[in-house]
Parts: C-alpha cells; sequence; structure tokens
C-alpha cells in the first residue's frame, strides 16, 4: 500500500535539508504574502513586493515538487 502524499512531506522535513529549506521559505513567503493581503490598498511597489514574494514561493513549491518526484522514482 502506498504512502500518502502527507506521509512523504513528514519523512522529507526531518530527512531531507534540501526539501526542509524549501519548505520553510515557502511557509513564509506564504506568511508575507497573507500580510499584504490583510491590507485594503497596496502601493505600487507594495504590489510589485507581493507579486516578487508569489514567485519566490512558487519557486520554492517546484523545488519540494521536484524533490518529491525524485523520492518517489528512487522508492518504486
Amino acid at each position: 500500500m502506498g504512502r500518502s502524499e502527507e506521509d512523504l512531506v513528514k519523512e522529507l522535513l526531518e530527512r531531507d535539508e534540501e526539501f526542509k529549506q524549501a519548505y520553510l521559505a515557502h511557509e513564509e513567503y506564504e506568511k508575507k504574502i497573507a500580510e499584504f493581503d490583510k491590507r485594503p490598498y497596496l502601493s505600487t511597489e507594495e504590489q510589485l513586493t507581493r507579486k516578487k514574494l508569489q514567485k519566490l514561493k512558487l519557486a520554492e513549491k517546484d523545488k519540494m515538487e521536484a524533490i518529491l518526484a525524485r523520492y518517489r522514482a528512487n522508492v518504486k
């Protein structure tokens, strides 16, 4: 029986430093974006900063997905 995605993430957080760093960075970007989302108005500079954070967050997600894919390929 296969393991759930959540189980794989938990295991990689403990075993893979690169995955852990990407996960923590992703979480931090998410928190910063949420702070911008609480504001009723964003200046042009704030909008650009928020967009940059979104791109950085997505890059970290891509890293995590690549590590998960690599792990799945090695397990099968």
